[in-house]
């Protein structure tokens, strides 16, 4: 019986240290398809430069800081985003009555604390540590991370946070406190990326969930030749005008 090769030894890295090459992350036959290495720190600098370099950071309790490069890369193309009928009629309904607002960053910090008591879709338990909740705040000060937040009759019903870099936006996480409170969240954001011609969300990993919304996977060189176009571009003012609401539902009339 043949034995599977012995993985390749995953990187460690140090503060201030540079990611390896992304060609290097462990591959199908390896133990975690995509980890890329072990270590380092989540500052905004370092932060920030992974983002950039198409990384990102996921690991557990008691684990080191895991950096990731996932091959192929799951992606939300706003021109692809699927509004299912039943959802339409929910945020119609709601524009009209008036009972519905989306905020961009009126409270980030309570939204990444409430995605850290959600876990991911299809997973156990949470992967946003106290490390990262502070980490992510220190980036939404520096005007990196932002909070789409679905208000509805007053409270905040559900919200998700991500990361802008130039025209790229990194999808993070989402919750909901009421039913389909994060996805009416998602097309706020889907709304407000069109009317700035934002044509890409990183999704990062492959789920049913996901495709369901129209997110597909994408292979690695093609999410860099993406990244690297879109990295270019300046990042738009964040914040949420409601004449955005036409570039999902074009023919209802907006909301007064």
């Amino acid at each position: 019986m043949t034995q599977a090769p012995p993985s390749r030894p995953l990187p460690w890295l140090e503060p201030g240290q540079a990611f390896p090459p992304v060609e290097t992350a462990w591959r199908e036959h390896d133990p975690a398809p995509g980890l890329l290495a072990a270590g380092g720190v989540l500052d905004p600098s370092t932060l920030i430069a992974a983002y950039s370099a198409g990384i990102f950071p996921w690991y557990s309790t008691g684990q080191p800081v895991l950096w990731w490069s996932t091959d192929p890369r799951m992606v939300l193309e706003t021109a692809a985003f699927r509004l299912h009928r039943s959802l339409r009629k929910r945020l119609q309904s709601l524009l009209q009555q008036q009972r519905f607002e989306v905020h961009i960053d009126r409270d980030f910090e309570r939204v990444i604390r409430a995605c850290a008591h959600t876990p991911r879709h299809g997973q156990q338990g949470t992967w946003i540590l106290p490390a990262m909740v502070q980490a992510y705040t220190q980036l939404h000060r520096a005007g990196v991370a932002h909070s789409v937040e679905a208000w509805i009759d007053g409270e905040l019903a559900g919200g998700l946070y991500c990361i802008n870099l130039g025209g790229m936006v990194y999808g993070e996480s989402m919750f909901s406190h009421r039913s389909d409170a994060s996805k009416l969240a998602l097309c706020g954001l889907v709304a407000f990326m069109r009317a700035h011609r934002l044509p890409l969300i990183d999704c990062q990993q492959e789920t049913g969930h996901l495709a369901s919304l129209g997110a597909s996977p994408v292979t690695r060189p093609v999410f860099l030749q993406q990244l690297e176009r879109l990295l270019t571009i300046p990042s738009p003012v964040w914040r949420f005008d409601p004449v955005y609401w036409n570039q999902v539902l074009p023919t209802a009339s907006p909301p007064q």
